[in-house]
């Protein structure tokens, strides 16, 4: 209730919950393109049911983490030396789901590059995936951004009102940004890989501040625009291309 007064009395609280927001929004980017992403190898049937279901499970555990913040903190605390640095759990978190996200992505990008992969290390057996697994991957990844998401909101305010009001803010946009993002996706092939390889990126840059290696977010997702960027004027080239030719015929 005092987190709510001060929000509604306060004009710094206003500003710290927009910047929050906007902050979550951010964040939330990440996690919303692995689950477009993953979503789309399922059948089309099941493909919505698994995005609202991943985005809201990454709700309940944001909400839950919040609702633990004291233990949150203790995340970042040592618990085990290794090559003469402290590793806290939330560096061994980071690392763990750095390492999965550039294993996905680089066996997604393998079956998308060579349609008929041969029996190696990257070949699951088909290119689909069934139901359970797919809310499984989305389940731990959820786990990796949440931790990460409320780690930075904690850093931020201290105000428990606002950070719960960012958080449902934020995960409500991914909720209704998911279908839209996951259609472009899928219409346009090309994007496909420049998502695989946002995961790539996205996933080095775990690993890296796992290691202790701070690296700005701000460059990784100005890095992120540009290609979107660029991506989008191809795509709207093409596009003028095929009409030119339609009339042209």
């Amino acid at each position: 209730m005092e987190g709510l007064a001060a929000l509604a009395s306060e004009p710094a609280a206003w500003a710290a919950l927009a910047t929050l927001i906007a902050m979550e929004v951010v964040l939330g980017v990440d996690n919303l393109i692995f689950i477009s992403v993953l979503s789309n190898k399922l059948p089309e049937h099941q493909r919505v049911k698994a995005r609202r279901v991943g985005i809201g499970l990454a709700l309940v555990m944001r909400l839950m983490l919040l609702a633990s913040i004291a233990w949150i903190v203790q995340l970042t605390e040592p618990i085990v030396d290794l090559f003469g640095r402290g590793f806290s759990w939330r560096d061994i978190i980071l690392i763990a789901g750095g390492l999965f996200l550039v294993w996905k992505a680089t066996k997604e990008i393998h079956h998308t590059i060579d349609p008929h992969p041969s029996d190696d290390m990257f070949d699951a057996g088909a290119l689909g995936i069934g139901f359970a697994a797919a809310i499984g991957q989305i389940i731990l990844l959820d786990l990796v951004f949440s931790i990460d998401s409320i780690i930075t909101a904690v850093g931020m305010t201290d105000n428990l009102a606002i950070m719960v009001i960012a958080v449902v803010v934020a995960v409500g946009v991914m909720m209704f940004a998911a279908t839209p993002l996951a259609n472009f996706i899928e219409r346009n092939p090309t994007v496909v890989m420049l998502a695989l390889s946002f995961l790539m990126l996205i996933g080095t840059t775990l690993i890296a501040e796992g290691f202790g290696a701070h690296v700005p977010k701000g460059y990784v997702y100005a890095a992120m625009a540009f290609s979107a960027l660029v991506e989008a004027l191809n795509i709207l080239a093409r596009r003028r291309q095929a009409r030119a030719t339609m009339v042209q015929g």
